[in-house]
């Protein structure tokens, strides 16, 4: 086998292999002979189809696949000679024919750049940390009974927290929402369902009350005839319903599958939910700070295309409704983004080879239990990763992110945040 490699851009390599002809024709032979023997073709009895029938019938198809294993196996050996890493897979160019006893085809691919010295003990990396504390579960309750709570009918006039429902018009110029009669609608007040000065209009009303209001609809009201101006608005309140919390008793936990109600048990899971929601989310803030100062650190590193232009596509994509084709200007946007994460990827990914980090199959296997937990058939889920290894690859691939995220902490210029639960799940410039 001949091997040479031609750089034809800072990470782009074309490979090509010649390899000798007489080792394509005798795989190509021996699968025939083999094939003669266990082909099945009416007319013939079982081993006993003639050679000349197989190469008649299945000759492409065998060539074909002969072809495609011996450019797998050549190309993983040249690889390999030549010490290189390919980021994905090749573009192959051959026309599979014999050229003075050989067959010869490149395989163009972008290969792993070289890296810098990553001295991560220059890098001042903040961590955050917290803990559920039994004020934090109390909001949780309070949250999971505002969720199942009811509402009766009152006769009062309406309040924050109240279900309003009305009828309305609105005229912006010469346009006006509906066309005729009135829309009708309804809101929690002060939930944020509709927008503030509508609930504010609708507050201190009673039930068959009629006025009419000015409001100011916002910029991005989904009406784009209303949105941003002002209208002159005719209300009709249908009803007022004021909210009833169900208790916290044996009734109430047994909807979270606490079947024998008891309360303390109920609580001990609530926390439970909590901690594991706020391990993820502290683990994820501390993989993006580790990421963001990687890249910031390390900006001008040569980075794979097809890594950034997957990348960009991919944040593009998440950007518009499921479905839509992805425009080319949204792609060239996302793209200094992708670099940077491509970056940071790339990066975490050496420090974990040069640290010989080991993939922690207990935390493989938490936060798996994770996954499932959060499914009807946990079980089913964890069968599912099992036997898929794209999934569990996926899974494996977020731990080992994980453990380089902590192993560069542990060897920064670290400052412990302390923040509350709040602060970690719910930041104010989220």
């Amino acid at each position: 086998m001949q091997v040479s490699v031609e750089n034809v851009g800072k990470l782009e390599r074309k490979l090509t292999v010649k390899f000798p002809a007489e080792r394509f024709e005798s795989q190509v032979n021996a699968r025939i002979v083999e094939m003669g023997r266990t082909v099945r073709l009416k007319g013939f009895r079982p081993g006993k189809v003639p050679t000349a029938v197989i190469q008649q019938r299945f000759g492409d198809q065998v060539r074909g696949e002969v072809l495609s294993d011996l450019i797998g196996s050549t190309l993983r050996e040249a690889v390999a000679q030549e010490n290189l890493r390919p980021i994905a897979n090749p573009s192959i160019d051959t026309t599979g024919r014999p050229v003075e006893g050989e067959i010869a085809y490149t395989a163009t691919f972008e290969i792993m750049p070289e890296f810098p010295e990553i001295d991560v003990a220059t890098l001042a990396v903040t961590r955050p940390v917290a803990e559920v504390t039994d004020a934090d579960i109390e909001k949780m309750i309070e949250t999971l009974r505002l969720q199942r709570r009811s509402f009766d009918e009152v006769a009062r006039a309406s309040a924050e927290g109240d279900f309003v429902m009305f009828e309305y018009s609105a005229q912006a110029d010469d346009y006006r929402f509906p066309a005729e009669g009135l829309e009708r609608a309804g809101s929690v007040l002060g939930s944020g369902t509709l927008f503030k000065a509508l609930d504010e209009v609708l507050t201190g009303r009673k039930a068959d009350e009629e006025f009419d209001a000015e409001v100011a609809f916002p910029a991005d009201f989904r009406n784009e005839s209303l949105a941003g101006k002002n209208a002159q608005c005719h209300f009709k309140i249908i009803k007022v319903q004021e909210p009833k919390l169900p208790e916290v008793d044996a009734e109430f936990v047994a909807l979270f599958g606490i079947v024998d109600g008891d309360l303390e048990k109920f609580r001990k899971e609530v926390r439970a939910n909590l901690e594991r929601e706020l391990k993820a989310t502290l683990m994820a803030r501390l993989k993006s700070e580790v990421a963001e100062k990687l890249a910031d650190a390390h900006p001008d590193i040569d980075v794979p295309n097809v890594m950034v232009q997957s990348e960009a596509q991919a944040l593009a994509q998440n950007s518009i409704p499921r479905g839509q084709q992805v425009p080319p200007q949204l792609i060239e946007a996302a793209t200094p983004v992708a670099r940077k994460r491509v970056i940071a990827g790339l990066l975490m990914g050496e420090i974990a080879r040069k640290q010989s980090l080991v993939i922690d199959r207990s935390r493989v296997a938490e936060q798996l239990a994770a996954i499932a937990s959060t499914y009807e058939e946990p079980e089913k889920v964890i069968e599912l990763y099992n036997r898929d290894p794209q999934l569990m690859s996926g899974l494996q691939n977020r731990v080992m992110e994980d453990q380089v995220a902590e192993w560069v902490a542990d060897h920064a210029s670290t400052t412990v945040q302390n923040l509350g639960f709040d602060e970690v799940m719910r930041p104010v410039n989220a």
